[in-house]
Formats: structure tokens, sequence, C-alpha cells
């Protein structure tokens, strides 16, 4: 039974010089990267290159926006008024969420004073 080789990109770059010196065609292994001797291995036993996989959604952070003391006590005030009429109707949930923007707001002014 024949032993499975690992893939390439797995091996270590001395196993990729090992193995590029037993074929034929390829000079100055020594010399070599680790991608290197792939594309050499790859080209010497007529292996097609994978495609290369996805790439990933790259996210653009936004600037922050530098507000004043007196502009985020004034955000405050706002977020203070809509959490009363969610406490009114009843809705814990956007209350919660709204106390913790004041929070750290409110962080945020001392931070800045």
């Amino acid at each position: 039974m024949e032993k499975k080789e690992k893939p390439l990109e797995k091996m270590t770059a001395k196993e990729l010089r090992e193995m590029a010196l037993g074929l034929p065609g390829i000079h100055g292994v020594h010399a070599m990267k680790k991608e290197e001797l792939i594309t050499a291995i790859r080209a010497a036993k007529g292996i097609i290159e994978p495609e290369p996989k996805k790439e990933k959604h790259i996210v653009i952070k936004k600037e922050k926006v530098v507000l004043t003391v007196a502009e985020l006590k004034q955000k405050v005030k706002e977020l203070r008024a809509k959490r009363e009429e969610f406490l009114q109707q009843r809705n814990l949930k956007m209350a919660e969420i709204l106390r913790k923007r004041i929070s750290r707001l409110k962080k945020r002014t001392r931070r800045a004073a």
C-alpha cells in the first residue's frame, strides 16, 4: 500500500528541498524559498496549481468623529429622553441598549474633559 504524501503547502522548506533534490530539472534548490520550491516541484511533476481561495471581505474602518464635551452632553440628553419613552412603552430591551449608549457617552465626556 502506498504512503499518501501530504500536500506541498503543509510541508516544511527542508522537506521540500529534499523532495526537489530527487527530481530532475530543478537546480539551485538550497537558495530557493518555500514558495519557489513549491512552484518548481509542481512544474517538475506536472501538477496544476490550485485556484487561489476567495479573498476575505476587507472591512474599511470609519473615521472616528470627534465630538466636543457640549455635543456629547447634548447627545446624552437626547438619548435619555428616548430611553424614557421606551420605558413608558415597556420596551425594556431598547431601554437597556440606550442605557449602555448613555453610559459610553458619559465615559467619553469624562475622558474629553
